[in-house]
This record gives structure tokens, C-alpha cells and sequence, in this order.
């Protein structure tokens, strides 16, 4: 049987919390669904808050994902917008926590340089280069859903670290220091 395993990814807001479904079967990404959820039509934040918690339980039921990855609140300059949006995190994270799903969580800047290679990169390179690396056909008008699609595929490549006769390494740099007497001098 092949070794596989769902990942759901979570950009979380109180306006728009845009999320995307990644399978990976035999260490590959599949393409399962992006989208996201319009909360700006409710004017409570509790509201929102329980919308959030409760279409994060309906992807768990539905999808079964064996793991969360999910946006990091950023640290602006409004104080209000950054305990909102802690608040919309938090009520996600608790949806996955309360059906035992491992759940990680990825800075914005670390989500843009896994999936492009540049921490700086907008949301629509961001798009673009996920388009490229899933085959999607075209991108949704807002790019919410292809930020929650992007902390599913960063944490597949932060989870694929590469191994060699059971021995693990965190990057090159490790590799390097581990196998010395394989480097030329």
C-alpha cells in the first residue's frame, strides 16, 4: 500500500480564511482543493470566530487530513487587526487540536521562500509558482486560498527532509559536516 498522508493548509482571517487541501502519496504532491471562506458579510467577531471553528471541523470530517500547517499572524502595526487575527488562528488551531491532528505553524516570510525560494515574494508569485508546481488550470480571484495551499505545500517540503541509510540531516550543511570523508578537498 502506498504511503500516504493529507495535509490541510490555513491562511487564517476574520475577513477571508483561505485554505487548500494537498495529498501526498509516495513522497509526491497531489492537488486536492483550495478555496476559501467570506466572513466579511458578518459584522461579530464571535460569529466569525465560530464560522471559523466550525468549516475547519467540516474540512477535518470531510478530507480527513493527518496534519494542519497553518500562517503565522504577522506583527503589524495595529495592535485590534493582530488580536483578531490571533483569535482567528487560535479557534482554527483548537478545531484541528480537538480531533488530535499535529498541526505546525509556519511564518509568513518562511511560507514565501519554500515556495518560491524568496522571503520577500508577493502573494501573486506566491500563486504563480504553486500554479506551476500543482498544474492548477487558473488561480481564484482572491489569493487567500492559494496562502492556504502554500502552508500545506511548504510544510510537505519542510517534512521531506532528506535521508540516507537512516540517517536524517537538516540541510546541506549537516550532510556535509556528517559525510566529510566523501567531500573532496
Amino acid at each position: 500500500m502506498a504511503n500516504e498522508r493529507i495535509i490541510l493548509g490555513i491562511d487564517p482571517g476574520t475577513t477571508i480564511m483561505g485554505f487548500g487541501l494537498i495529498k501526498v502519496v509516495n513522497k509526491k504532491m497531489e492537488f486536492l482543493q483550495l478555496n476559501e471562506l467570506q466572513l466579511s458579510k458578518y459584522d461579530d467577531h464571535y460569529v466569525k470566530l465560530r464560522i471559523i471553528f466550525e468549516r475547519t471541523i467540516e474540512l477535518i470530517e470531510t478530507h480527513h487530513p493527518d496534519e494542519i500547517a497553518i500562517e503565522a499572524p504577522f506583527f503589524g502595526k495595529n495592535v485590534q487587526s493582530m488580536l483578531k487575527l490571533g483569535r482567528a488562528q487560535g479557534v482554527a488551531m483548537a478545531a484541528g487540536l480537538s480531533r488530535q491532528i499535529p498541526i505546525t505553524e509556519y511564518e509568513p516570510k518562511k511560507i514565501k521562500m519554500a515556495i518560491t525560494g524568496n522571503g520577500a515574494a508577493s502573494k501573486e508569485q506566491v500563486a504563480k509558482m504553486l500554479q506551476q508546481l500543482l498544474g492548477l488550470k487558473e488561480l481564484p480571484k482572491n489569493l487567500d486560498s492559494t496562502d492556504g495551499l502554500a502552508a500545506a505545500v511548504c510544510h510537505f517540503f519542510n517534512t521531506g527532509k532528506p535521508t540516507v541509510e537512516g540517517k536524517s540531516y537538516s540541510g546541506w550543511d549537516a550532510f556535509v559536516k556528517q559525510n566529510e570523508e566523501r567531500v573532496k578537498k
